[in-house]
């Protein structure tokens, strides 16, 4: 069968390619089109547009760009016409995916969402949009299921959280060998976990390195985003004591001994590697008091939402700080602190239902076709 896939972010991109590997197990005469990234390109197929050409952060960005977005939803809805696949699979990028959800639905095509859009979070009213759009809707988080079916009656499936799968499926670096290969010493890494877009890195890291000069018996490691070039890392990394290193998040996280977060999917991850962290988010002046007005939620970490309590410390916008990172860094260093953290990770795990959302997602899909 015929899949089209459209995802819009290094997550997207990660979840897409396990999702595309499970269903090659289903159906082997799968034939993939997609919008995404490497890891996608990897399982095969054609790529139509890479998502480091999709990424605006926050609404100001959104708006200064509508018109390249208009431009490729009109590559998009074109690209399917020309494809016309059996089905449409659509992952989470909801800003995109709705409005090509909507026009697909009227030209007949089956449309799968993996990995719900965030409306318990803001928009709530898109629910109407996906009870007449989307076929059938495969969600990853263990509230979503409750959220959709009792407050909204519609049915959805849980399958459990991918990032299991991805993490369960890779093979951890050799520490010594990883550490020689990157010019690492010996002391513990602090992993920086800036984010993907340019505008959020260019935000987060400088913050982030402020604290650097603080914690001398420590070795700060950048995690380059697959979105970004090197180079475009150089002005952050001139710093003593501050390495990078691209494209290894993973890798970065299996060897850390702490880890500073920019909000987002990279919080879950994190925990998930069972790596204390302290969450960090600044947007632009204009969209953080746009969406303060609009999102409706007690934490932004996944970690503390699916945990509904704040398990790791969040600092957002002026709270983000050197002497508040400083303050929260030197926390999660301490043994005590750090046992408690761990127990609250185990349980975090467990809530997730174990691995297997990538084959249980396939599987789905395959019934529902």
């Amino acid at each position: 069968m015929k899949y089209y896939i459209i995802a819009g972010e290094a997550s997207g991109d990660l979840h897409a390619s396990n999702l595309m590997k499970a269903l090659k197990e289903e159906d082997p005469d799968a034939d993939f089109r997609f919008w995404g990234g490497d890891l996608m390109q990897a399982q095969g197929g054609k790529m139509v547009k890479h998502y480091r050409e999709l990424a605006f952060m926050g609404f100001a960005e959104v708006i200064m760009n509508l018109r390249t977005i208009f431009s490729n939803i009109k590559l998009c809805k074109e690209d399917i016409k020309s494809y016309n696949p059996d089905v449409i699979i659509y992952i989470d990028y909801p800003g995109f995916n709705m409005r090509i959800a909507e026009w697909a639905k009227k030209q007949g095509y089956q449309n799968h969402y993996y990995i719900s859009p965030q409306i318990w979070a803001w928009k709530e009213n898109r629910i109407k949009k996906i009870k007449r759009d989307v076929d059938h809707m495969y969600v990853i988080l263990p509230f979503e299921k409750q959220f959709y079916e009792e407050k909204h009656n519609f049915p959805v499936e849980f399958v459990g959280h991918p990032l299991l799968d991805a993490i369960q499926d890779r093979q951890p670096p050799q520490a010594e060998e990883f550490r020689k290969e990157h010019n690492l010493g010996n002391k513990p890494i602090i992993a920086l976990l800036p984010g993907s877009r340019k505008q959020e890195i260019e935000k987060m890291l400088s913050i982030m390195l402020s604290v650097t000069d603080h914690f001398k018996d420590y070795q700060f490691v950048i995690a380059g985003a697959p979105s970004q070039d090197s180079e475009f890392y150089q002005e952050f990394t001139s710093r003593k004591n501050v390495s990078l290193i691209m494209n290894k998040t993973y890798d970065v996280l299996s060897l850390a001994h702490a880890a500073l977060v920019t909000s987002g999917t990279a919080t879950l991850e994190t925990a998930l590697f069972k790596v204390p962290e302290v969450v960090c988010y600044k947007g632009s002046y204009i969209s953080y008091h746009i969406a303060k007005r609009i999102i409706n939620l007690d934490y932004i970490s996944l970690v503390n939402l699916i945990m509904d309590r704040e398990v790791v410390k969040e600092l957002i916008q002026s709270e983000l700080n050197t002497e508040n990172l400083k303050k929260e860094l030197t926390k999660i260093l301490q043994e005590d602190k750090r046992e408690e953290i761990f127990s609250e990770y185990h349980e975090l795990e467990l809530k997730l239902g174990g691995a297997g959302a990538s084959k249980n997602t396939a599987k789905l899909i395959m019934k529902n076709i």
